[in-house]
């Protein structure tokens, strides 16, 4: 008879008393509110509309900065040399991504935030995605999604392959500037 109080004990209904459910509603109102506050771009959210190349590898999209997700393009001053001639591969490379970009509307799937606080994507314009062909035509080097892509970049001497170039992020670490974003 004991066991049947005690489970009977354990499985009763409790009776809450007021304070009891005014904090529960005061933790589903507070939990609600920070789902709410999360930025859309954590949330996988497709972005639409008319970019704009900021440098290689951002682009502007409805006022969001977005950088290009997988990749890394030169930096704007930065040159490579081709054929014992430099030329400027970073504005080459912000060249094609506008031109990649031209005048239709652009897809963005988010990736979530990078360290900088920019949204992460991965996006295309007329079904073609924008990241690869960065990489596949030797704009970008790969962050290891493009893996494929900077192969045959590699393979056919494409782009900053074609000549001698030192890695953006190399680039990076021996130009520092005080406003750099990443």
């Amino acid at each position: 008879m004991s066991r049947r109080m005690r489970r009977g004990a354990i499985f009763s209904p409790r009776r809450f008393s007021a304070a009891d459910l005014l904090l529960a509603a005061s933790l589903l109102a507070a939990c609600a509110a920070v789902v709410t506050m999360l930025p859309e771009k954590e949330k996988g959210e497709l972005l639409q509309g008319r970019a704009r190349a900021v440098d290689g590898d951002s682009v502007r999209l409805n006022g969001v900065e977005i950088r290009l997700a997988g990749l890394d393009a030169p930096e704007l001053r930065q040159t490579c040399e081709r054929n014992g001639q430099s030329w400027n591969c970073g504005e080459a490379a912000r060249s094609f991504l506008a031109a990649r970009l031209g005048r239709a509307d652009a897809s963005c799937q988010s990736q979530g935030l990078d360290r900088y606080g920019r949204t992460l994507a991965v996006c295309s314009v007329v079904g073609e995605e924008v990241n690869a062909a960065l990489v596949r035509d030797g704009m970008a080097v790969s962050y290891g999604a493009y893996g494929r892509e900077e192969a045959e970049a590699r393979a056919a001497r494409r782009g900053i392959w074609a000549g001698q170039f030192m890695t953006p992020q190399e680039w990076r670490r021996l130009h520092p500037r005080n406003d750099r974003k990443r």
